[in-house]
């Protein structure tokens, strides 16, 4: 007999382990999952769209537009470094973080290539000691991690961007679009661990990232622009792309509670 559940991470390291259990491809971005993503990192030349050298077009446009100014940035699920390198090529300070050693070491690789500084850190983002996530950041940019996370562990993900991103800061997320010219699955969450699969990632309607990121102000959410393949960006049009803000604490500095462990 084995009882191994006494916490709520005990209770979400029980539901990672549902889907660990599944297809290599549909393991997520946690725990285990890096027995996929690094030999799936491992042959730079294969023709995988995201394996590019070009930063995000919507996260390209923000600095045009002047919606995200310069700062402290984390890049979750960071995968080569394409979006940390162009940041701190722009003057950021980026911490980025990733699951699968190779692809950390392709992003090292690329930051010493541009001549510029990136933090790489390796793991689980969810299971990083806080001094190693040394907050609060100005930006958090995810292009492609969400979608790859179980549904339980958005309230891993809701309760980081609690800890580590700074009053006024910005979340840029990129992910999968439901629908019409999108991609990912659209099974319902109860339905997903029936199935314990991912079925290759989670898509999202803009009325479910509406509710999900309902404590942070939406400053935009659009479809990826498609970009040309000479293009010095990334766009393709089966993701969303959107820009949401963290307001100001409540009165007297004191948080309001969400219920989020």
């Amino acid at each position: 007999m084995d009882r191994t559940v006494r916490t709520v991470e005990d209770v979400l390291a029980l539901l990672d382990g549902l889907f660990a259990a599944g297809s290599e491809a549909d393991r997520p971005v946690t725990g285990n999952g890096k027995d996929f993503w690094d030999p799936f990192y491992a042959d730079r030349s294969r023709p995988v769209p995201f394996f590019t050298s070009k930063p995000d077009e919507n996260l390209a446009a923000c600095l045009r537009r002047g919606l995200i100014p310069s700062g402290r940035v984390l890049d979750l699920g960071c995968g080569a470094g394409r979006n940390a390198v162009y940041l701190a090529s722009h003057g950021f300070e980026v911490d980025a973080v990733d699951l699968s050693h190779t692809a950390v070491a392709w992003g090292e690789d690329r930051a010493r290539e541009a001549s510029v500084d990136v933090r790489f850190l390796c793991g689980d983002v969810f299971a990083l000691p806080a001094a190693e996530l040394a907050g609060p950041y100005d930006l958090v940019v995810d292009s492609g991690c969400f979608h790859h996370l179980p549904p339980h562990r958005r309230v891993s993900y809701l309760a980081l961007l609690d800890r580590v991103l700074a009053p006024g800061g910005h979340l840029a997320l990129t992910c999968f679009a439901a629908g019409e010219a999108g991609t990912g699955s659209e099974l319902a969450d109860a339905d997903l661990y029936r199935e314990r699969e991912l079925r290759g990632g989670l898509a999202y309607t803009p009325e479910s990232l509406r509710w999900i990121f309902s404590d942070l102000a939406e400053v935009e959410l659009r479809r990826m622009r498609e970009e040309p393949p000479d293009s010095a960006l990334f766009g393709v049009t089966f993701l969303w792309t959107a820009l949401f803000r963290r307001g100001a604490p409540a009165s007297g500095g004191a948080r309001p509670v969400h219920g989020r462990g």
